[in-house]
């Protein structure tokens, strides 16, 4: 029961933030490079030991914030499904837990965003659009 609704709420939030962003699927992905590319293509980029370090650090930094909010967010969704549960819902409850399941969600997305501009802040211009070509190329 716990997954189906985790699905039910992935699925509408997909299709909400799809609906909204069928004009531009998405233009923050279009002008952030992603951490995963740079890290697969470190050699061809041309990073330097100093900058495979910071990222290396700034990916450790985010990856210990993405556990410790995945955790909360867990724990948050159980509890609003367990408010969502009753037979008669208290509306202030379940708006009030959602809205602390949506702090989490804003944090991660927050947490997302500065990994990738700490990472792109770290190339130079030239390995900047070296690595656009690359994720364009798949």
């Amino acid at each position: 029961m716990h997954s189906k609704f985790l699905i039910v709420v992935a699925v509408l939030f997909v299709a909400l933030t799809g609906i909204a962003r069928a004009d531009n699927p998405d233009p923050i992905g279009a002008v952030m490079i992603p951490p995963d590319i740079v890290m697969a293509h470190q050699q061809e980029l041309g990073l330097n030991d100093t900058q495979k370090t910071a990222i290396q650090n700034d990916m450790q930094q985010a990856q210990a914030r993405f556990t410790s909010l995945q955790w909360q967010l867990s724990a948050a969704v159980e509890r609003l499904v367990t408010v969502l549960k009753q037979p008669r819902v208290n509306e202030s409850d379940a708006l009030a837990q959602l809205d602390k399941e949506q702090a989490l969600e804003r944090e991660i997305k927050h947490t997302q965003l500065q990994l990738m501009i700490r990472v792109k802040n770290e190339l130079t211009p030239d390995q900047q659009n070296k690595a656009f070509a690359l994720k364009r190329a798949g």
